[in-house]
């Protein structure tokens, strides 16, 4: 496995392995890619760790690695992460079992899984289902006596209704604290003003600690003190922090500079692939002085420099 926070991640929406993945892909291609594809999230795909299990070399490795990126398997890039102590940049490969275009692969980078092409649809095939034969007959029981089915009944243990949270945790005051012991019909009438406090993302524990801590000296009526209490520390709604869309850069699998998915295509950018800016055009847009332009300029500023001599 690689270091935390590096190797594989799979992208979303993948279809389930079929026979033909790949099969676009020449032989050595299509095999190492389908040896990633088995590989599970976090597996270290460097080309030094393929090449130690795969029968080829590194050199032949880079090669492949760089031809499945080019059909839109694989991209390489960073993503920002944060966790409670401390925020970092992490390098990540994402690689798909299918071949996604450049405006996938800029639509997953935003978090926007709609961009990423779906599973494929199942085949249609009918599923066989076992039919319910009919069922054995079976013997007739022996008439049970009514007094002795009654006499029975009466001994069994009434079923206790479900109660919510609430009135669980209303319950359980007397457990905790034999001054706040209350009664079944005390725990029914205060149960809609403590599901409140449940309905605003608080538990059974911080409901039994608001109502036991710091507790008088003597509670004379634990119904009204338990009914103050849920009202006067009514917690506030809880509103659930919303998600935020992943910080992810690609970067060009050749240099590795950053840049945006539109710029690196086939996941390489543009000095990588050969498009170098013209001599004249960037000399022409240079903020740098010439040579020429230097060297006179100091020359000058040597000769105002020197002190002139008077004649005596």
């Amino acid at each position: 496995m690689a270091s935390p926070g590096y190797g594989k991640r799979s992208t979303s929406s993948q279809p389930a392995p079929a026979a033909a993945d790949f099969s676009l892909l020449p032989a050595r291609e299509a095999a190492v890619a389908g040896y990633i594809d088995r590989l599970p999230d976090g597996a270290d795909i460097s080309v030094k760790a393929l090449a130690k299990v795969l029968p080829y070399g590194q050199c032949a490795m880079r090669t492949a690695l760089r031809l499945i990126q080019r059909a839109g398997f694989l991209r390489r890039g960073r993503e920002h992460l944060v966790t409670e102590h401390a925020a970092r940049w992490v390098t990540h490969t994402w690689f798909s079992r299918t071949a996604m275009s450049e405006a996938s692969w800029a639509a997953y980078l935003t978090g926007d899984d709609q961009g990423v092409r779906a599973p494929s649809a199942a085949s249609g095939e009918p599923v066989a289902v076992d039919e319910p034969g009919p069922e054995p007959e079976s013997e007739p029981e022996p008439e049970s006596d009514p007094r002795e089915v009654e006499t029975v009944g009466s001994r069994l243990p009434a079923r206790l209704p479900e109660r919510s949270p609430a009135y669980a945790a209303l319950a359980a005051l007397g457990h905790r604290k034999p001054d706040l012991s209350l009664s079944a019909a005390e725990c029914a009438a205060l149960e809609p003003l403590a599901a409140a406090w449940f309905e605003r993302g608080a538990t059974e524990e911080m409901v039994l600690r608001a109502l036991t801590d710091r507790l008088p000296v003597a509670v004379q009526h634990p119904a009204g003190f338990i009914r103050q209490r849920l009202t006067a520390k009514l917690p506030p709604a809880y509103v659930p922090p919303a998600a935020r869309p992943p910080m992810r850069l690609m970067e060009c699998s050749t240099c590795g500079a950053p840049g945006r998915p539109e710029t690196l295509q086939d996941g390489d950018c543009g000095t990588c692939r050969g498009e170098r800016a013209r001599p004249e055009a960037s000399a022409a847009s240079s903020p740098y002085l010439p040579p020429e332009t230097v060297r006179a300029r100091v020359a000058e500023a040597r000769a105002a420099a020197r002190p002139t001599l008077t004649a005596k």
